[in-house]
C-alpha cells in the first residue's frame, strides 16, 4: 500500500520548518523527474516520492484504489491489471491464482482447486498419477488399475494385490499384514475368521469350527449337513439356478445339488406321450418312459399298467381287447 503524505504534515525526521522546506525543494517525482510545490501534496510509497497525478498504473493509467498496487520488473499496476498480465487463472474455477500456485496436467491451480478425478481429494501436498488424462490420487489409479486387471486392492495399504488375497470383515488384504491371533504366526490366504478374529488354519482347526464347503469360512450359525460337507444355511444352493434350497429337498448327482425342477429338466425322463419331464413315478415299456397317467392304449385310452396285457402296435401300446378288433391282415401283419 502507498501512504499519500502532504509535503507539509510528513515528516521523516526531527527537523526545522526551514530544513523541510529545503529537502522538498530538491525532491524529484520518480516517474515525471519534475519537482514538487511548496505546498503539493506527494506520494511516499516504500521512499520514492511521486506526484499524486503520476502515481497511476503502468497499464491503465488509473489511480490505484485505496493504494494498492502490485509491483513487477519495476513497474507497478493495480490489482486488475496485474491478474491480467500475469496472474494465472485456475483450471477448474477459472479465477485467477494469487498465491500459491500449483503447476500440473499443463494448467494451473488453486492448491484446494487441484483435486482426484475419482474421490475429489486434494492433491496438492500428497502427489498424484496422471490417468487418462485426469489428475488421480496413488488409491484411486491403484483400484483402477487393478479393476483392469481383474485383482483386488488391499483395504490396509491401498495397494494392488499381485498374488493370493485374504478376505476379512468382508473386505480383501494383504494376508502379511496381520498375524494369528492364537499362535502369533504370519497369516496366509487360508486364515480363518472367527468372532471378528483371524486365525491361521492350524489353530483354527483344533476349536473344532465347521467350514462351510462354499464360502470356506467358519459357520457359527445353523449348519446343513449335505454332499459329505457342511454349509451355511444359504450357501447350499442349486448348482443350476442357484437359490437356496432353505430345508426343501434336494437331489444330489455326481456330487452336486440339484432343486427338483432343474435336476428333472436335467436328468429326469420324458415321457414319450406328452414330452414333459416325469416328476413321479415312472413306467417303462416298449424301450421308452411314460407317465403313469400316460401310459394308456393309443385306441382306447384306457389306461394301462406293466400288470396289464398289452401288445406293441406302430411303437404304441394297445389293449388286447381293441387288438382282438383289428381286421385280420393287420393281426397277420402283426404276427
Amino acid at each position: 500500500r502507498a501512504a499519500i503524505l502532504s509535503g507539509q504534515t510528513a515528516e521523516v525526521e526531527p527537523m526545522t520548518g526551514s530544513s523541510i522546506m529545503s529537502n522538498l525543494a530538491n525532491a524529484m517525482c520518480t516517474r515525471c523527474r519534475g519537482g514538487f510545490g511548496p505546498y503539493e501534496k506527494m506520494v511516499n510509497s516504500n521512499g520514492e516520492l511521486y506526484h499524486e497525478k503520476c502515481f497511476v498504473c503502468a497499464q491503465c493509467f488509473q489511480p490505484f484504489p485505496d493504494g494498492l498496487f502490485y509491483e513487477f520488473e519495476g513497474r507497478k499496476y493495480c490489482e486488475h491489471d496485474f491478474h491480467m498480465l500475469y496472474a494465472p487463472c485456475c483450471g477448474q474455477c477459472g479465477e485467477f491464482v494469487i498465491g500459491r500456485v500449483i503447476k500440473a496436467m499443463n494448467n494451473n491451480w488453486h492448491p484446494d482447486c487441484f483435486t482426484c478425478h475419482t474421490c475429489h481429494i486434494t492433491l496438492a501436498d500428497t502427489g498424484f498419477v496422471k490417468n487418462a488424462g485426469r489428475a488421480l490420487c496413488r488409491p484411486c489409479n491403484a483400484r483402477e488399475r487393478a479393476s483392469g486387471l481383474g485383482k483386488y486392492i488391499c483395504q490396509k495399504c491401498h495397494q494392488m494385490i499381485e498374488d493370493k488375497h485374504l478376505i476379512f470383515k468382508s473386505e480383501p488384504y494383504h494376508p502379511y499384514h496381520f498375524n494369528c491371533r492364537n499362535c502369533g504366526k504370519e497369516l496366509t490366504e487360508v486364515a480363518r475368521e472367527l468372532r471378528g478374529e483371524l486365525y491361521c488354519l492350524p489353530c483354527h482347526d483344533k476349536m473344532g469350527i465347521p467350514i462351510c464347503g462354499a464360502c470356506r469360512r467358519p459357520i457359527e450359525t445353523r449348519v446343513v449337513n449335505a454332499l459329505g460337507k457342511q454349509w451355511h444355511v444359504e450357501h447350499f444352493v442349486c448348482a443350476k439356478c442357484e437359490k437356496p434350497f432353505l430345508g426343501h429337498r434336494h437331489y444330489e448327482r455326481k456330487g452336486l445339488a440339484y432343486c427338483e425342477t432343474h435336476y428333472n429338466q436335467l436328468f429326469g425322463d420324458v415321457c414319450y406321450q406328452c414330452n414333459k419331464v416325469i416328476t413321479g413315478d415312472v413306467v417303462s415299456a416298449l424301450n421308452k418312459s411314460w407317465c403313469v397317467q400316460c401310459f394308456a392304449c393309443s385306441i382306447c385310452d384306457q389306461k394301462l399298467t406293466l400288470n396289464t396285457k398289452f401288445l406293441e402296435f406302430d411303437m404304441k401300446p394297445v389293449c388286447k381287447a381293441c387288438f382282438v378288433k383289428f381286421p385280420m391282415e393287420l393281426k397277420k401283419r402283426y404276427k
